[in-house]
């Protein structure tokens, strides 16, 4: 039978797995899109919000802002919690977050101060410290698909708000008092509110509703943005104190495996430097028609980026953990985190696996060796795809051959 690309589905009908996926990530996102409808009555929606809000990015400067609701009356926080959530099977994930109808509102970005009393209600779940419950009352029965994006945490269907109402809100006192404060800088109040350690995904939530900075400068900003800004600002900052600590004396490999993505972490001795590298096999989320691995990666030197990395928000995330790890030992070393995309990963949860993969990995002990070649053996071991690949892609693993050649041949010399 002879199929052009596009048909593989019509020919499949989620049963022959033509794709190369080991499920259909089609029937998986009908099913829960179904499920998610048929809890909504009309165009009325009593839930309790985790709480969730989304801030979208089409037409920005005027874009879509609302909260996520599910319609359900309960404990909901683990909804919107990621850091919770490692170990959950996609299923599962998907399950719990396609039952947030998102409440779509438009507001400028720079105006939302005059937006009204939707607006204003979004802003304060947005800051809220637990579930509120919410009434929403909708122009139109939610409508639309569930949306699944390598950035942002996956959601259900939307629908425009004519009115909304909600209980009583009761903010977090960290992130309140960040928000009273227009006179610290957005950067300076994300890192003050994590260094408090309030969780990483609540200052996102927090930055994206204009909570945080100069009064005069607050803003909105999409969320799939907030995300990748509030991993930056806080990955530079620890950033700035590895680099004033000793080097590692050691070759260390840290490794994760969740969601069919395989993590292998090498930190080299040597100045911070920081890579890292995707590998998506065919039938993955990116891949999804590919007849061979696709790899791509970026990296920075001691004196940082400044320029967004082309891979996106995955750099940031798990710049993020590395970073962490290095500052809570106070060293500095060179880090390459490689990323092995597996068909198992059927369909995208968010940026947040990445980050909670290597958090996952650097928790536990690492593989110690006494050279590189001996580390890279060991990776190799644990990967699918050959080792040959993985070095021809990093820029940082690359150099330090190239220097040990170098090394070896100066040393070569002396003992002539």
């Amino acid at each position: 039978m002879k199929l052009t690309r596009g048909s593989l589905c019509v020919a499949c009908k989620g049963a022959r797995f033509l794709c190369g996926k080991t499920r259909c990530s089609i029937i998986v996102k009908t099913n829960y899109f179904l499920r998610s409808l048929s809890l909504v009555r009309g165009d009325e929606l009593v839930g309790s919000s985790p709480p969730g809000v989304f801030v979208g990015r089409i037409g920005y400067p005027y874009v879509y802002a609302g909260p996520l609701v599910p319609p359900l009356v309960e404990d909901t926080s683990i909804y919107d919690v990621p850091e919770l959530w490692f170990g959950k099977t996609i299923d599962e994930i998907v399950g719990f977050r396609s039952m947030l109808i998102r409440g779509k509102y438009p507001v400028h970005v720079k105006k939302f101060e005059k937006a009204g009393k939707i607006f204003d209600i979004t802003q304060e779940l947005a800051l809220a410290a637990n579930p509120v419950d919410v009434e929403l009352i909708l122009k139109k029965k939610p409508s639309g698909f569930i949306i699944l994006d390598d950035e942002v945490q996956p959601f259900g269907p939307s629908a425009p708000i004519r009115d909304i109402k909600a209980g009583n809100v009761r903010w977090d006192d960290k992130v309140e008092k960040a928000y009273y404060d227009t006179d610290m800088k957005a950067a300076d109040a994300v890192l003050e509110l994590y260094q408090r350690g309030v969780l990483v995904t609540k200052i996102q939530r927090a930055f994206s509703v204009g909570a945080l900075g100069l009064g005069k400068n607050r803003r909105l900003v999409p969320t799939r943005w907030s995300i990748t800004a509030v991993d930056s600002i806080i990955s530079t900052a620890l950033m700035d104190m590895v680099k004033t600590y000793p080097e590692i004396d050691e070759f260390r490999v840290y490794e994760s495996r969740y969601l069919d993505n395989v993590f292998e972490i090498l930190m080299i001795p040597g100045k911070w430097s920081y890579e890292s590298i995707e590998a998506w096999y065919p039938g993955t989320v990116w891949n999804p028609s590919g007849k061979s691995i696709v790899m791509y990666s970026d990296w920075e030197g001691f004196e940082g980026r400044t320029t967004y990395a082309k891979i996106g928000g995955c750099y940031y995330a798990a710049r993020l953990a590395v970073c962490e790890q290095l500052v809570k030992e106070r060293r500095q070393a060179m880090v390459v985190v490689m990323r092995e995309i597996r068909p198992g990963y059927i369909m995208p949860v968010g940026v947040w696996q990445v980050r909670e993969n290597v958090r996952n990995a650097m928790r536990n002990l690492p593989k110690t060796f006494r050279n590189l070649q001996e580390a890279l053996n060991f990776i190799a071991s644990r990967f699918q795809i050959p080792i040959e690949k993985w070095i021809q892609q990093s820029e940082l693993i690359k150099q330090c051959l190239f220097q040990k050649k170098i090394t070896d041949f100066l040393e070569h010399l002396k003992s002539r």
